[in-house]
């Protein structure tokens, strides 16, 4: 299991990012969701230069990525979408400790905004962890089972 204190997190926009670093996002999203679930898919999709992106680096690898979409692109809501642990960070922690991140930058570029996901289905119980709720019934997606579901608004200013 790897130290979660040895990562540098950065929260960036396209631009920010060098095109090494787009290098290294584009391979661990091509590990993850492409060769390891086996899903031939494009996955650049045109989201990427209008979302702020959230990354674990442990040197120059990702250990961990997601990406804040603005409302209007993936749903009528604000979003997270690409959610991804490398394999070597399994089992650490880490995709908590992402998801927790992910949210906080939405709630704080976002106050009081609910958050829409398309969620693996069987990610279900860890998404309702943090307050998702299930609003869809499983529809297939690249051949792979989703559901979406709801982060309502804070209320009473808790994010």
């Amino acid at each position: 299991m790897s130290d979660l204190t040895q990562l540098r997190w950065q929260l960036a926009d396209f631009d920010a990012l060098t095109a090494l670093q787009w290098h290294h996002i584009y391979a661990a999203r091509c590990a993850v969701f492409i060769l390891e679930q086996n899903c031939p898919y494009q996955d650049i999709d045109g989201k990427d230069p209008h979302c702020r992106h959230l990354i674990a680096w442990d040197g120059e690898q990702v250990a961990a990525y997601l990406r804040l979409v603005p409302a209007g692109r993936s749903f009528a809501e604000v979003s997270l979408g690409r959610v991804l642990s490398s394999a070597a960070w399994r089992g650490s922690g880490i995709g908590k400790d992402l998801l927790g991140r992910g949210i906080a930058a939405l709630h704080a570029a976002h106050p009081g905004t609910a958050i829409r996901i398309g969620a693996q289905a069987y990610l279900e119980k860890f998404y309702a962890s943090f307050g998702f709720e299930t609003v869809s019934a499983t529809y297939l997606e690249d051949d792979i089972a989703h559901i979406d579901m709801l982060l309502p608004a804070a209320r009473d200013g808790a994010a």
